[in-house]
């Protein structure tokens, strides 16, 4: 029954995609219309010359993560620009399935790194690891026979409705144990996405940068470290000396909790290197380093926002919806305030 029920509700949502794409307006009374009605109702979130985006992760606790469904989140929320986490592209190309409970498995981590796991949460976590840990070896053998193809039609999909996607993050694909086949297969798919760049952990790890810059050069294309709380303003030097290909994908919010003061002089002195930036509102280490819903924290959202538009930076904004969804609401609800601030802010 849950199978037949997720069917149905895909099948449904191709049919709204359809719909999203203005393909159903061509009926025979609109035959000679102008063009513009091609793109009725096209999804929206640049504003003032700022690409405000949203990374497809801020939607995983929604029940379908079919490549379908995930679409219809993006466009719900107005957003016509994407960060492509690699799971819904990936299980559209026919990846083998992952039984992973992901409503388990976040709930985890987020206690372990909050220190407050149990000792027998901490083995089940580890016993959830070790099955990831096979079925990462299972999707590495899959990819190096996928079908681009299956990539093409979901890139096709996703533009028809008015979405781009200007970054692809693959999970498990560019780290230091990764083999060249993972690397170049990452690459090669981001390309096919349309993607501009591809995004990754930074691995504080000078040989790996330098290994990743040179396949980025071979591929004619962006490699844009994420930060997290090891950020500061020099984390990225080395590998931005390494190559011209190493970029910056850097997390305001992130940089903000690790206690880094005036954050938008990162912006003004990198803004040449950032491909993209995270948007979230965190606060300093002296006033807990929550992750809190917009406005409420110490992250200057609204002045990057406005330094981005005034001084015409051309990289992307992403919207990535970490803080608690309150009850009663949902991610879609929450991206969607989260758009709002944004276009508040540039106006």
């Amino acid at each position: 029954m849950q199978n037949n029920s997720k069917s149905g509700r895909r099948k449904f949502l191709r049919n709204t995609l359809t719909l999203a794409a203005g393909s159903t307006l061509i009926t025979p009374s609109l035959f000679g219309a102008p063009s513009i009605l091609k793109h009725y109702n096209k999804p929206n979130s640049k504003f003032n010359g700022v690409q405000i985006g949203v990374i497809t992760y801020s939607f995983r606790s929604m029940e379908d993560q079919s490549a379908e469904a995930t679409l219809q989140y993006i466009l719900d929320c107005g957003v016509n620009a994407i960060e492509l986490i690699g799971d819904p592209a990936e299980t559209f190309a026919g990846r083998p399935e992952n039984k992973l409970d992901r409503t388990v498995f976040f709930g985890l981590m987020k206690k372990k790194r909050s220190g407050s796991i149990t000792d027998d949460e901490a083995k089940e976590l580890a016993e959830i690891q070790t099955e990831q840990s096979a079925y990462k070896k299972q999707v590495t053998k899959w990819r190096k026979t996928a079908d681009m193809k299956k990539f093409e039609k979901f890139r096709k999909m996703y533009n028809d409705a008015g979405v781009d996607i200007y970054a692809f993050k693959p999970r498990d694909t560019f780290g230091k144990k990764n083999s060249d086949a993972d690397i170049e297969w990452g690459m090669k798919t981001a390309k096919v996405l349309g993607a501009s760049h591809v995004t990754v952990e930074h691995p504080s790890n000078d040989a790996t940068t330098l290994r990743l810059g040179k396949f980025a050069k071979k591929h004619g294309i962006y490699v844009a470290y994420h930060g997290h709380e090891q950020q500061t303003p020099t984390l990225w030097d080395t590998a931005l000396e390494q190559s011209n290909y190493n970029a910056l994908n850097l997390d305001l919010g992130h940089f903000v909790a690790a206690g880094n003061s005036a954050p938008l002089d990162i912006i003004k002195n990198k803004h040449e290197h950032i491909k993209s930036m995270h948007l979230k509102d965190r606060q300093t280490p002296a006033n807990g380093k929550g992750n809190l819903v917009w406005g409420n924290g110490d992250t200057p959202l609204a002045g990057a926002l406005q330094l981005m538009r005034d001084n015409k930076y051309n990289f992307p904004g992403t919207v990535e919806l970490e803080y608690d969804v309150p009850a009663g609401s949902n991610a879609i609800a929450e991206v969607q305030k989260c758009i709002s601030f944004c276009e508040k802010a540039l106006k």
